[in-house]
């Protein structure tokens, strides 16, 4: 048995030896290949200095005849020139690091297997002793549960003491206060929940260890505790349910009247960008049809309906602090997701049908960057569905301004009825659209 496990060792070593060996040639053959290239060009140069100092020898006697030779002739010999071709070569460098790591990986594995091998003879000394006992591993194991459950419990504080700081910040919105409220209340009960279940595992691990001369009580059967493990969770998931469903319930369901008078803004999703939509001085967004869809009108507007020709196209989301906004969220191919993460705003974007969300901002950019003293900091809108490979482009800007600099910048946005498209409307329509469309270029 002894001689087996020897074997099997050295043929391990062996192995891993043989790797490094395989990888260790290639920065060796570099090393022989840079040399054998060095000598000949040395050999040449030697070999070229002599020639040079023949030809002084018999320079001055054939200066004559060359220039008698050479004096008829106007034709100037051309000089080919020849590029040697870059060879990359891996610098000798990586090889050599390579062989470190390998090395140092043996290393470790020879550490282990000496360690293992020692407390082979250990167990085999107690053995012959007559002193070994099985149980001891349990004990040690046992320590163990309890070191990693300390460990893990310093974990659990450290990541709420840093990385929360890091990635928690109170929402912007007044129904993201509600949203927050919920999550809080959530993270609180489920983080009891981790640090109770996980004391009891684990101390119980320690406590009920098995040892020698102690048996294990039997314990099949317990209405009480099953009642207790069952109810409790059942009451508790059930609360925190209702409290996300009545939440959504607030936040979805908004009164008609303020439906109305919130800023209208459409947004259209598509692989792999978003088309910003805000009403123009009617205050109204026209309709949408894909079967208009054209090179000209990519975002399929209906140019039938009046209120699309002062339509605007904003290159960022900009809306006014203070001010309800209701996003008319759409896709043009696939799933997308309309998400604001300091806003506290997702919801779907789906193909053939509309969502919406309605929500009021309450802290503009500029004050947002003033708390967290970072003058670059933006809100962004981001896709939350992973919509293909560019899914990572799925972005926009998201600013919150004041009043007047909303009306400011809304002032100097295009509009999607542009000459070019009006001019492809009237070839579809006729000549009596030329009224059409001096009245959209007067809006």
């Amino acid at each position: 048995m002894k001689f087996k496990i020897n074997t099997r060792f050295k043929s391990l070593f062996a192995g891993l030896l043989a790797v490094n060996l395989f990888f260790a040639a290639p920065a060796l053959a570099s090393v022989q290949d840079s040399t054998a290239t060095a000598a000949p060009v040395e050999q040449t140069a030697v070999a070229t200095d002599s020639a040079v100092v023949a030809t002084d020898s018999t320079a001055t006697a054939t200066t004559t005849d060359t220039v008698a030779a050479a004096a008829p002739s106007n034709s100037v010999t051309p000089t080919a020139t020849t590029t040697p071709e870059e060879v990359k070569v891996i610098d000798p460098q990586v090889y050599k690091n390579l062989t470190y790591y390998i090395l140092f990986f043996l290393v470790i594995c020879a550490v282990f297997a000496v360690i293992g091998k020692v407390h082979s003879i250990y167990t085999l000394t107690k053995r012959v002793n007559g002193t070994y006992n099985p149980l001891a591993n349990n004990t040690i194991q046992a320590v163990l549960f309890l070191v990693f459950l300390v460990a893990f419990l310093g974990f659990v504080y450290y990541g709420y003491a840093v990385w929360g700081d890091w990635s928690w910040r109170p929402a912007v919105t007044e129904h993201g206060k509600d949203v927050d409220t919920m999550f809080i209340i959530t993270t609180v009960i489920i983080t009891v929940v981790l640090v109770l279940v996980h004391i009891l595992l684990l101390g119980f691990a320690f406590l009920y260890r098995m040892r020698a001369k102690r048996k294990a009580y039997f314990y099949p059967h317990n209405d009480a505790i099953e009642r207790l493990w069952t109810i409790v969770p059942a009451v508790v998931l059930t609360v925190l349910v209702l409290f996300g469903f009545f939440t959504w319930r607030k936040i979805t369901n908004i009164p008609e009247e303020l439906k109305k008078s919130a800023l209208q803004v459409e947004v259209l999703g598509e692989q792999f960008q978003w088309t910003i939509r805000y009403p123009g001085t009617d205050g109204v967004i026209g309709k949408r049809n894909y079967k208009m869809t054209t090179p000209l009108n990519g975002y399929g507007i209906d140019f039938n309906d009046k209120s699309s020709w002062d339509d605007i196209k904003g290159d960022e989301i900009v809306i006014p602090v203070n001010r309800p906004v209701r996003f008319h969220i759409l896709s043009k191919d696939i799933i997308h997701s309309f998400y604001i993460p300091d806003f506290r705003v997702q919801i779907n974007a789906v193909p053939g049908m509309t969502n919406y969300f309605q929500f009021t901002p309450t802290v503009t950019t500029e004050e947002m960057r003033d708390k967290m003293n970072d003058p670059q900091y933006n809100y962004v809108m981001l896709c939350a569905k992973i919509c293909g490979a560019s899914h990572y482009n799925m972005q926009k800007n998201v600013r919150v301004v004041t009043e007047a600099e909303y009306s400011e910048w809304l002032s100097k946005q295009a509009k999607f009825f542009t000459e070019d498209v009006q001019k492809e409307f009237a070839e579809l329509h006729g000549d009596d659209t030329k009224e059409t469309r001096i009245a959209a270029s007067i809006n």
